[in-house]
């Protein structure tokens, strides 16, 4: 089943400029696979030299954070949308 992942815009260029692409797989975890299997430019971005994702990738599957729900085991359905967002740190108080 394909399922629909958006993509945020700091990794726009490893996907050909696509705000959002599908992969193929029934858990988040086969469908990053499938991901970084067809942009493999993404896959230093999400995942440590260990495999593990990286700890300021977070995941949605609709509105819902994978760390709260069964991590990259989180089962998709079809009509799913999957969120990539990169956490945004830094500033300075005015």
């Amino acid at each position: 089943m394909a399922t629909k992942i958006l993509i945020p815009t700091p990794l726009r260029p490893y996907t050909d400029k696509q705000d959002a692409v599908e992969a193929v797989g029934s858990t988040v975890g086969e469908l990053l696979t499938d991901l970084t299997t067809r942009h493999a430019g993404l896959r230093p971005h999400l995942y440590n030299d260990q495999g593990k994702l990286r700890s300021f990738v977070n995941i949605y599957v609709n509105d819902e954070d994978i760390r709260f729900l069964k991590k990259e085991q989180t089962p998709v359905s079809a009509g799913d949308t999957i969120s990539i967002v990169p956490s945004v740190a830094g500033g300075s108080r005015s």
